[in-house]
């Protein structure tokens, strides 16, 4: 490679703010996000068709809002108190024992069982990602590196439900979704070691100094290190996390069973990358715009698109009037990486892993409650969800226009 290639290749990597870790921390993401989107989507079809009900899926849509809650705290401690290497390598070992579980046991109950240890792989290993992503970029490159996170997660989001639909429209819903698992835990082991390999756990100057602090157990004793910012942001958050949870596991049950024309599985993982591919288009423009500015308007953004979807969703009786709204769906990514980015500049340096992890905890404990109460109201009726989704969306939106504060990049 000459030297003006490699210099482009270079001043590339810098403008999207790769570095060898970030580097093997997206690696890693996109592995096991893209085993776990094979079959995670699906799972309300797969617990129907082992015989659960409506409430099951309530109740694994509220276990998952509820164990992200505390596994967010978790990951947070975890990786102030071991370092990010040596918890991601925890996380990753607990998600491939909860795709074994599921494999090998083929019935609902061993699915809420495993989910334990899956569903939330996301939540418990966010805060050691977001770490060191604030430890090796500066501060006007943290909205891209969370957004080229972002972007990547949405990549195996998107490709993954596309292949777990042709895994059931080969083999069926419950043998689809067992060989769907069945890749999962191949491909968190290839991830595992390409963390381990690429990953450095060398820690930055602002981490020795965290780290010379005893990591905090009690979060209850790390309240006071949210600001009011923070908190006026995480009530907004927590009303838009309730418009899209009420809804989220009914999804693709309006989708393949409700609606005049349903979708076919395949159709519904086209769907959900159209969602994804929505996404990937706009992180990397948005991100370049947040870091050069304010970050509020693209956070209210997203907390638009939040809104729209349930209500769109309501008039899509087809797959060609369902296109528009997984489009709507993924716009709502609009301003997700810069809400992070928000989160991790309005917590204290040398608290971010853990309060990020609480930020998270106080959210999806809250919202686990709409979780479990979207199944009454589903069994209400589908629009008796929907509306009500919509309504604390919009509350949430309003109360965030008039009270959310920004914080701007210095010059």
């Amino acid at each position: 490679m000459t030297f003006f290639a490699k210099n482009r290749v270079r001043s590339v990597a810098d403008f999207l703010a790769l570095k060898r870790s970030t580097l093997g921390i997206l690696v890693m993401v996109m592995l096991i996000l893209l085993g776990e989107r094979m079959a995670e989507r699906f799972l309300p079809i797969y617990l129907m068709a082992l015989g659960g009900s409506a409430l099951t899926i309530g109740f694994l849509n509220g276990l998952d809002n509820f164990l992200s809650a505390v596994y967010s705290f978790l990951g947070g401690y975890l990786s102030d108190r071991f370092g990010t290497k040596r918890a991601l390598l925890f996380f990753n070992f607990a998600a491939m024992f909860g795709f074994c579980i599921v494999i090998f046991i083929p019935a609902w109950q061993a699915v809420i069982v495993g989910a334990v240890f899956f569903l939330s792989w996301s939540a418990i290993s966010l805060p050691a990602t977001m770490k060191l992503i604030t430890e090796v970029l500066p501060m006007e490159k943290r909205t891209m590196g969370v957004s080229m996170l972002a972007l990547v997660r949405r990549i195996p989001m998107a490709l993954g439900p596309l292949l777990g639909g042709v895994c059931i429209g080969l083999w069926g819903e419950k043998n689809g979704v067992r060989a769907a698992f069945v890749v999962a835990l191949m491909l968190a082991i290839v991830a595992t070691i390409i963390q381990q390999r690429f990953i450095e756990d060398k820690p930055s100057e602002a981490s020795k100094k965290r780290d010379s602090l005893a990591a905090e157990k009690n979060p209850f004793k790390l309240l006071h290190h949210m600001g009011p910012d923070l908190k006026r942001l995480l009530v907004s958050d927590i009303l838009i996390r309730y418009c899209e949870q009420i809804p989220y596991a009914f999804v693709v049950i309006w989708c393949m069973k409700t609606i005049a024309q349903p979708v076919s599985a395949v159709q519904f993982g086209v769907l959900t990358s159209i969602e994804m591919l929505t996404a990937l288009l706009i992180y990397i423009p948005v991100a370049y715009m947040a870091d050069k500015g304010g970050k509020k308007i693209f956070v209210l953004s997203t907390f638009v698109f939040f809104t729209l979807f349930p209500l769109a969703l309501l008039f899509c009786q087809s797959f060609a009037v369902l296109v528009p709204a997984f489009i709507l769906r993924g716009l709502k990514e609009f301003g997700e990486p810069t809400r992070k980015a928000l989160i991790m500049d309005l917590a204290p340096e040398d608290r971010k892993a853990a309060v990020f992890g609480l930020y998270y905890m106080l959210r999806d404990m809250v919202v686990s409650i709409g979780a479990f109460g979207g199944a009454f109201l589903w069994m209400i009726s589908p629009t008796a969800n929907f509306l009500t989704a919509f309504l604390f969306g919009l509350i949430g939106t309003i109360g965030y226009a008039i009270w959310g504060r920004d914080v701007n990049v210095p010059a």
